[in-house]
């Protein structure tokens, strides 16, 4: 298979699904924009937000973000695409700054959807008022950061209203060659699955420096350099596995069609030396259903550019490979191979950190936005908010094994409801 026949096929099948005519559904013209505010406008959600300028229907008319700089560089950059697109400026009034700037942008009637791309710690407040004010939401992932936050998530699921449609940030599921070999695994094209092996392997993260700090022993810059070296810090990011690894995670529970039971862990902080708390390599041995094993390993550490992801999934009538660079195929009883991945063998993926992979990843966030887009203007509106939280919650299964240093299952994860707490006022960034 190769993307044009993928394109053409899901083309088909989404065309199936449109309860009503794209013009009438839910108040929405086909060919009117949805006016999306950004909140948190760094590299990720600027990259996010452009893309669904670019590939939707969607328009970004609102931009929050607690610092001033990353605000005004969001705007310069906003006016300027929009300018290019034949679309006004934004607002000076839709121009949200400091520790309430989320809930200003939730309370705004010009704004249609919210893309929340604030550090993790933030995602499930940020979510419960995004989603009380009535608003569409695209939310980055993970759907929080402990067990905790995680229970308050799937109580604001419970609160969607049948108007409102809510995203997850895992696009590598739309990507179309991983889309394509994911349905044929569910369809049983490897047999039996007895063995899955992950790996994230990453470059460290470059140090943001605070604007103008010269004194990094007064509180406030501290604070500051912590939230704006979000990857670097536990409470803030989840730490690496579920920040960044949960990407794979979830791949392999989307393919499995399970979480797993229980896991085993070891790694640590062997390599990095800065000022952050989180752990730059992890090795976990994840149990799922039906003793089915996920042997996952993953590095966050070095300059040396070396980037590797994805899956290799054991089946007793065959084996999948499923990377984000190379080739996405299947061996044994029922062969079958992306044609467009087949030449890249030999090439190394390039790591990014907003996120804008090429190779397998090139039209990922472009099909996850649409989808979503469509979602909104066509319906079935979306709740994918359970989702979410089962895979923030696979990768703190494996983070509390890697702390505690034993196996856990998923009760205990559960029963031990573990919470981080930020441990700053925000209101000083007022």
């Amino acid at each position: 298979m190769n993307r044009r026949d993928f394109v053409h096929g899901a083309a088909g099948a989404a065309s199936g699904m449109l309860l009503v005519p794209p013009s009438t559904a839910f108040a929405y013209a086909a060919n009117s924009a949805v006016r999306l505010g950004l909140l948190g406008c760094g590299n990720r959600g600027t990259h996010v937000a452009e893309s669904f300028s670019q590939n939707t229907a969607a328009q970004v008319v609102a931009l929050a973000d607690l610092f001033s700089d990353q605000l005004e560089a969001a705007r310069a950059h906003f006016n300027a695409l929009n300018t290019g697109m034949s679309r006004a400026p934004i607002d000076p009034g839709f121009l949200f700054r400091g520790p309430h700037a989320y809930e200003q942008l939730a309370g705004s009637s010009g704004v249609d959807l919210i893309q929340i791309s604030t550090p993790p710690f933030f995602h499930v407040e940020h979510l419960r008022a995004s989603v009380a004010a009535g608003k569409h939401v695209y939310c980055e992932k993970p759907l929080g950061i402990d067990v905790a936050q995680a229970r308050q998530a799937l109580a604001i699921a419970q609160r969607v209203q049948p108007t409102q449609s809510i995203d997850v940030g895992f696009q590598c599921r739309s990507a179309p060659p991983i889309a394509a070999i994911a349905e044929r695994i569910h369809t049983g094209a490897l047999g039996k699955i007895a063995s899955v092996s992950g790996y994230y392997f990453a470059p460290a993260s470059v140090e943001k420096i605070v604007p103008g700090a010269s004194m990094m022993d007064e509180p406030r810059e501290r604070d500051e350099h912590r939230l704006r070296n979000w990857l670097w810090d536990r409470a803030l990011s989840g730490d690496i596995l579920v920040e960044q690894n949960i990407h794979i995670i979830d791949l392999a529970n989307w393919m499995l069609g399970a979480h797993p039971v229980k896991a085993t862990a070891t790694g640590g902080r062997s390599i990095l030396t800065h000022a952050g708390d989180c752990w730059d390599n992890y090795q976990v041995d994840f149990a799922y259903p039906a003793d089915v094993r996920l042997s996952f390993s993953s590095t966050q550490f070095g300059s040396y550019g070396l980037f590797e992801a994805g899956l290799r999934l054991f089946g007793a009538e065959g084996a999948a490979t499923v990377p984000y660079a190379g080739p996405v195929q299947i061996v044994g009883a029922q062969p079958w191979a992306w044609q467009d991945s087949m030449s890249a063998a030999q090439d190394q993926g390039q790591f990014a950190a907003n996120g804008a992979f090429q190779d397998n990843l090139a039209l990922a966030d472009r099909e996850k936005e649409r989808a979503f887009i469509d979602s909104i203007v066509s319906g079935p509106m979306h709740n994918q908010i359970a989702d979410g939280v089962q895979s923030a919650l696979s990768c703190m299964l494996g983070r509390m094994a890697g702390y505690q240093q034993r196996e856990v299952t998923w009760e205990e994860l559960l029963a031990h409801g573990e919470t981080y707490e930020l441990g700053m006022d925000l209101n000083q960034f007022a």
